[in-house]
């Protein structure tokens, strides 16, 4: 504003004095300088850690009823209205919004087991939670927190070392998948779809097989896609040998089958070309507008023509039509599909060995692609129409076609699977396995525990405030599935070291057996030590936190 020195010092009330003071610039006029630093708050040393120890175990005590096969469902509200039902630790924490840095912390860690492994990302949270309560403990007892930090680290090798020792290598081929077919059955056993887990399980093992490359031990997970559709029941998903399309023939008497399609991919449209320039015609006489008319179908002529000369029988675009060019199309008995997305162009041209055309004019036979089918398939009475492309020429593509009576479940579904196919992958490139239902934490437990007694500084109160933490998961599964906890992992923890049998665990189903190999309950080696390696990684680095500085909200 412009006003005199002293209307603007009027203006200002005096409450506000010592957080701003008034100032003027060369030619006279006020400004404000506020002073922030005041609204600075910092918690310094060990009430630092603790008010950090305080907000992850907030976080990690909200998995904790999500973990096991007896697990609860978490229902998510964003802020537009969306809601979400999941019982997958990383999308949990992904919605859950969380404000405080060290939270953040937790949701970063979740959130790269998801990436690294796809699996157990509720479970490494709840480790990590456990280990800095167990860490609150050794503070109190006046421990430094760098050496609690570093019989962590100890700890954390003896324990992966120990996960290597109790592992098991088993053998499978794409023959007998029985074996990657079961681990993933353990996935899914925990989350909304277990009732059909066995069928799940099985497409989830199908389509890693049918794009795995052996020889390479490796998997493309870009060749496997997963879509969805509300309708009918779970039952009903089912494995596509192809990709799936959420669209339809682009005029309803074109042909809906089409039998050793050869497929134009192009990111062209079916329009006549515009000048880059803005332009204005003038058209007086009925001779011009006919002119005019002539040329637009001629352009339209020469596109359909050029699809047709390079002996294309399905043409599919990245852009509309325009009403006059589908006619067309459906004259000359060429099938079209438009407005195609650029991620599905892609799979598309990796799978049926065809090219990405930019123009007409470069159109030419060796650059179509090939499909021993295409069909429109539609459901129910909704005239919901989908395009299926099977058999694809150069690459095994592959499409789980999920489908249920809602999109919530629909979605929590695809998540489900994403964690098997990820799972199924994981083995291909490593087929180690140890037993789940906690039996591999108990076991890991017992060897730090052991390993402990050797130890001769104070990190052996952190080696064993690690065995300790290891027992969350094991508590956690027998308190989801209404089991006493501490009696029921205090009597495996005895009958393992009785017995020296690692592969005893929780029986959250009361199958009227512990041993998690006669259940058949396996998880990934690397997915488990990554957990191990992970949690601790992250607690080392919320344990050397002393001095927490937070810029002050600007009022």
């Amino acid at each position: 504003t412009r006003d005199t020195p002293r209307r603007a010092a009027n203006v200002w009330p005096r409450a506000n004095v010592g957080k701003m003071s008034l100032a003027f610039d060369e030619f006279g006029r006020p400004f404000i300088i506020i002073k922030e630093q005041g609204n600075k708050s910092r918690i310094r040393g060990i009430e630092a850690q603790k008010a950090n120890i305080q907000a992850a175990k907030s976080v990690a005590r909200t998995l904790r009823s999500s973990l096991g096969p007896k697990g609860m469902d978490k229902i998510l509200q964003s802020g537009d209205g969306d809601i979400t039902i999941t019982n997958d630790g990383a999308t949990i924490l992904e919605q859950m919004e969380v404000e405080h840095q060290i939270g953040k912390l937790l949701v970063e860690l979740s959130r790269s087991q998801d990436y690294e492994i796809g699996d157990g990302t509720t479970g490494v949270v709840v480790l990590a939670g456990s280990l800095l309560e167990q860490a609150e403990v050794l503070l109190d007892r006046g421990i430094h927190p760098l050496r609690i930090a570093e019989g962590y680290e100890m700890a954390s090798k003896i324990a992966v070392a120990e996960l290597q020792k109790i592992s098991e290598a088993f053998e499978f081929s794409e023959a007998n998948i029985e074996p990657l077919v079961r681990t993933c059955m353990t996935t899914l056993s925990s989350k909304i779809v277990n009732r059909c887990k066995r069928e799940m399980a099985e497409i989830c093992v199908k389509a890693v097989m049918a794009v795995a490359d052996m020889e390479r031990r490796d998997v493309n997970l870009d060749l496997i896609k997963v879509e969805g559709k509300v309708g009918g029941k779970l039952e009903d998903t089912t494995l596509v040998n192809g990709i799936v399309l959420d669209k339809d023939i682009s005029h309803p008497q074109m042909a809906k089958t089409i039998d050793d399609a050869k497929i134009a991919i192009l990111t062209c449209p079916f329009e006549p070309p515009k000048p880059k320039t803005k332009h204005k015609i003038d058209i007086d006489t009925a001779e011009k507008y006919e002119e005019l008319r002539a040329q637009e179908e001629k352009y339209f002529k020469d596109m359909v023509q050029q699809c047709k000369d390079c002996g294309a029988t399905l043409v599919i675009c990245q852009w509309g039509f325009d009403d006059e060019a589908n006619h067309m199309l459906m004259h000359e008995k060429l099938p079209a599909i438009r407005w195609v997305g650029g991620v599905e162009l892609e799979l598309l041209a990796i799978a049926t060995g065809g090219r990405i055309v930019p123009r007409f004019q470069e159109l030419s036979p060796e650059k179509l692609g090939a499909a021993g089918k295409v069909r429109e398939v539609a459901f129910g009475t909704t005239k919901d129409r989908m395009i299926v492309i099977e058999d694809c020429a150069a690459s095994k593509a592959v499409t789980i076609f999920v489908r249920g009576g809602n999109k919530m479940m629909i979605d929590e579904t695809k998540r489900s699977l994403h964690d098997a196919i990820c799972v199924a992958r994981n083995l291909v490139r490593s087929n180690a396995i140890v037993y789940g239902g906690g039996a591999a934490e108990i076991a890991c437990g017992i060897a730090v525990e052991e390993a402990a007694d050797s130890v001769p500084g104070v990190e052996q109160y952190a080696m064993r405030a690690f065995s300790d933490a290891l027992d969350a998961v094991p508590t956690a599964l027998a308190e989801n599935s209404g089991l006493p906890p501490i009696e029921t992992v205090a009597m495996i923890k005895s009958e393992q070291l009785k017995t020296k049998n690692p592969h005893l665990g929780i029986d959250c189903k009361e199958t009227g057996t512990n041993d998690m190999k006669t259940q058949g309950v396996f998880e990934t080696l690397i997915g488990k030590q990554q957990q191990i390696l992970l949690a601790t990684q992250v607690v080392k680095l919320i344990l050397k936190i002393d001095d927490v500085i937070t810029a002050g909200q600007y009022q």
